[in-house]
């Protein structure tokens, strides 16, 4: 799967500012791509249908699930499509990278943007190289920027229990986020940092090549859809990131604050679960 598309979209939300909104954009149709895109591995045994129940902060059903049982998204409105090439990402240095080691290291030693002398540590991203689900968020925080790894704060436990809701753990799916480095006081990123993070992002999407993405948080949404579409009109439809399925849902900080936004992140949770079963299942 080869990616070309600069991702450059100035957005807003996650754990700095939950709940902004922009003018809304029109969506296009939806295409899907051929079989052979998604058709990498079996569906492994453990992975379980999730049940009807919303995310709680707290705590996140833990029970067995039942096995799932695949159906279409002829139900799910479609979304964005993001296709298009840009001749400058194209030609990115990061793009001749041949594994995620590789783009850890070189993330390691990037001084593309200011945000290198401020920060403690680079975040690349972390999880499995041939996840299913790959999780995208917006920049490291205070606890990521401590320990090298995203989503390993308060927000972070809640995603860890939102994976395992669905019968996955982190170890099953690959998180990064569209920044690198955390930009000072979790201030919002700015265009120019977006665009010297994008060919690294995009890159790992390369790698891994998942069967479907979960955008947390408006800016992480809006970078990847590039649109100012609003939180409210991008959930709830599958959007298309270069072929790749591509839900949108609240950020798990977000969810701390606002405990209204459980259920609807729930419902958006499992229909990325929905068609991470669907992309396994045998077909006829």
């Amino acid at each position: 799967m080869r990616l070309l598309g600069a991702i450059g979209a100035q957005g807003g939300d996650t754990e700095r500012s939950a709940g902004r909104h922009a003018a809304s954009k029109s969506e296009s149709p939806v295409t899907t791509p051929p079989a052979a895109a998604f058709a990498r591995q079996p569906a492994s045994a453990k992975r379980e249908a999730a049940r009807d129940v919303p995310v709680d902060a707290v705590h996140v059903p833990s029970t067995e699930m039942n096995a799932p049982v695949a159906s279409p998204l002829a139900d799910i409105p479609t979304g964005l499509v993001v296709g298009g090439a840009s001749r400058a990402l194209a030609e990115d240095p990061a793009f001749k990278l041949g594994s995620l080691d590789e783009v850890a290291a070189v993330v390691a030693s990037c001084t593309r943007c200011p945000l290198y002398a401020t920060a403690k540590n680079p975040v690349p991203g972390t999880g499995h190289p041939d996840a299913g689900l790959m999780i995208v968020g917006e920049a490291p925080g205070a606890n990521e920027d401590e320990e090298g790894k995203p989503f390993v704060g308060a927000s972070g436990q809640l995603l860890t229990k939102i994976i395992g809701a669905i019968g996955l753990t982190r170890d099953d799916v690959f998180i990064a986020n569209v920044l690198k480095h955390r930009p000072p006081g979790n201030r919002n990123p700015e265009p120019a940092e977006v665009v010297a993070c994008s060919p690294y992002l995009v890159r790992q999407i390369e790698l891994v090549q998942p069967k479907v993405i979960l955008a947390l948080g408006t800016f992480a949404a809006q970078t990847l859809l590039e649109t100012r579409t609003a939180m409210g009109k991008l959930r709830g439809q599958v959007h298309r990131y270069y072929g790749v399925p591509l839900i949108v849902t609240y950020h798990p900080a977000a969810l701390l604050r606002n405990p209204a936004w459980k259920r609807p992140t729930w419902e958006d949770v499992q229909l990325a679960r929905r068609i991470l079963d669907l992309a396994d299942a045998p077909r006829a």
